[in-house]
C-alpha cells in the first residue's frame, strides 16, 4: 500500500517537472520569436532614391513655331477680266518675267483701240484751232492798218483783235484735249499689259488659287491668284516664345528642331531676330523669336510645325541632382524626431503652404531654367536613415539640378519619395493626418 502511495507520488513529481520543462521552452520560445521579429521588423517607410552623379547640364527654352519661306510674294491682278490661260500650277520654277497667267485681253484691246482714236481726233482738233488762229492773227493785223487809215469803225477793230485771241486759247484747249487722249491711251495700254500676269522674282509656285475660264475681279482690291517662295533652300521659322523666357535668347544663339514629317532628324537654326511686337492669346504674351534655316534637301516645307530647342545655357562635368530630391520633404512628425533639422530646411523650401506651388505641388526648380543660384534642401538616405543636406544649386534642364555648394557629393543617394510599408491603426494614421489603412501613400505631399 505505502509503495503505491509512493509510486503514485512519484509520478505526480515526473509530470510536473515535465510540464514545467514544456512551459519554460514555449516561453523562451516565445521570447526568442519576438526578439527575432522585433530584430527584423521592417522600416515603417521606404524610400526611394535617385544617385547623386557628375555630368553635363544643358539649360534649355522650348517652343513650337512654324516654317515658312524666308521671301514670300503675292501676285495679284491689277485688272478685271477672265482668266485665259495659265502657264504654271503647284511647285512650278519660275524666273523673273516669266508668265504666269493671262487675262482675256480682247475688252482691253478694243479700248486701246479706241483711245487711239480719241488721240487722232484731238490732234486734228489742235490743227484746225491752229488754222483758225493764224487766220484771226491775219484779220486782226488787217483791222488795225484799215482802224489806222479810218477806213473801218473802231469797233471792227476791237472785235477782229478779240477773235485773234479766242481762236489763241482754242489752241491750248486742243492741246490740252490732246494730252488727256494720250494719257487714256498710255492707261489703256498700261491695262493691256496688266492681262499678262508675270513673276516678278525667281522662285516657286507654292500656291495657285484660281483655274482657266475663272473670272477675277480687281475693282476694290487685286485678288491673290498665285504665291511664290523665292528660294526654299532658305527658310526659316517664326516660334513663339514665352515673355519668361525671351530674356535667355540672343540674336546669334544656336537652336535645334523637329518636324513631324522627319521625326528622326534634327534640323539646326540660328536666331536672326527677336521681335519687339508682342502676341497675346487668351492673356498669354509671347514674342517671335526668328531663325534662319538652311534647306539643302528640301526637306521642310511651308507651313510646317517646328519643335524648337534653344539652349541657353550648359555646364560640363558638374554635381548634379534629380529635381524630384530637391521637391521631397519628409512628414512633419518624422522631420522634428530627427535631431537638428528644424534650423536644416530653409523657409523657401520647408513643408508648408509656402512652400507650394499650383496644384498644391512642392515646388522645385523651374524646367530648363537658370535663374539666380538659391539655397535648397535635400535629404539623404546614411545608414537607412534621411540626413538633410543643405545645398545651393545651379542651372537645371527640368529633370536634373546643378549643385554649386554643399555636402553634398557624387554617389550619396538623395530621396525622391518615400511610402508606409505598413498599415497604420486610425489612430496613427490620424495623427500622420492620413486616413486609416493608408499604408503605401506616398509622403510627398502634405501629412
Amino acid at each position: 500500500m505505502a509503495a503505491s502511495t509512493a509510486h503514485s507520488r512519484k509520478t505526480r513529481i515526473v509530470r510536473g517537472l515535465v510540464w514545467l520543462i514544456v512551459l519554460s521552452g514555449l516561453g523562451a520560445g516565445g521570447v526568442a520569436a519576438w526578439r527575432y521579429r522585433d530584430a527584423h521588423k521592417p522600416a515603417p517607410y521606404r524610400f526611394d532614391t535617385s544617385v547623386v552623379d557628375r555630368g553635363r547640364i544643358e539649360a534649355r527654352v522650348t517652343a513650337t513655331g512654324i516654317v515658312s519661306a524666308l521671301v514670300t510674294v503675292q501676285i495679284g491682278a491689277q485688272v478685271s477680266g477672265r482668266i485665259q490661260d495659265l502657264k504654271v500650277d503647284f511647285n512650278s520654277e519660275v524666273h523673273k518675267g516669266d508668265v504666269l497667267a493671262r487675262i482675256d485681253p480682247q475688252l482691253f484691246e478694243a479700248a486701246v483701240a479706241q483711245a487711239k482714236a480719241n488721240l487722232m481726233a484731238a490732234r486734228g482738233e489742235l490743227t484746225k484751232a491752229k488754222a483758225q488762229a493764224a487766220d484771226a492773227a491775219l484779220q486782226a493785223r488787217r483791222a488795225q492798218q484799215l482802224a489806222d487809215k479810218n477806213f473801218i469803225a473802231r469797233a471792227d477793230y476791237d472785235t477782229a483783235r478779240a477773235n485773234a485771241k479766242v481762236t489763241e486759247a482754242a489752241i491750248e484747249s486742243a492741246r490740252g484735249r490732246l494730252a488727256q487722249t494720250e494719257a487714256a491711251l498710255h492707261q489703256a495700254q498700261v491695262n493691256l499689259q496688266y492681262t499678262t500676269i508675270t513673276s516678278p522674282i525667281d522662285g516657286t509656285v507654292i500656291s495657285r488659287s484660281v483655274d482657266v475660264g475663272q473670272t477675277v475681279a480687281a475693282s476694290l482690291q487685286a485678288p491673290q491668284l498665285f504665291l511664290i517662295a523665292e528660294d526654299l533652300r532658305r527658310m526659316q521659322v517664326d516660334t513663339s516664345v514665352a515673355e519668361a523666357d525671351i530674356g535667355k535668347l540672343t540674336p546669334g544663339m544656336e537652336a535645334t528642331f523637329t518636324v513631324d514629317a522627319w521625326p528622326g532628324e534634327v534640323f539646326e537654326g540660328k536666331v536672326r531676330q527677336i521681335r519687339n511686337a508682342p502676341q497675346t492669346v487668351q492673356n498669354v504674351v509671347t514674342y517671335d523669336a526668328v531663325l534662319d534655316v538652311r534647306n539643302p534637301k528640301l526637306q521642310l516645307k511651308p507651313g510646317m510645325t517646328a519643335n524648337v530647342t534653344y539652349v541657353h545655357a550648359k555646364r560640363d562635368d558638374v554635381l548634379r541632382v534629380a529635381n524630384a530630391a530637391l521637391r521631397f520633404r519628409p512628414p512633419t512628425d518624422m522631420a522634428s524626431a530627427l535631431p537638428g533639422t528644424a534650423t536644416t530646411t530653409d523657409a523657401a523650401n520647408k513643408p508648408g503652404k509656402a512652400a507650394r506651388g499650383a496644384g498644391g505641388a512642392w515646388r522645385g526648380p523651374k524646367a530648363g531654367g537658370e535663374g539666380p543660384t538659391h539655397k535648397r534642401t535635400v535629404w539623404v538616405l546614411h545608414a537607412g536613415k534621411p540626413v538633410p543636406v543643405k545645398i545651393r544649386t545651379g542651372i537645371s534642364d527640368g529633370t536634373v539640378t546643378e549643385v554649386t555648394e554643399g555636402d553634398l557629393k557624387a554617389g550619396d543617394a538623395a530621396i525622391t519619395d518615400m511610402s508606409e510599408t505598413e498599415p497604420k491603426t486610425p489612430a496613427a494614421s490620424g495623427a500622420m493626418g492620413g486616413a486609416p489603412g493608408g499604408g503605401g501613400r506616398g509622403m510627398r505631399g502634405p501629412f
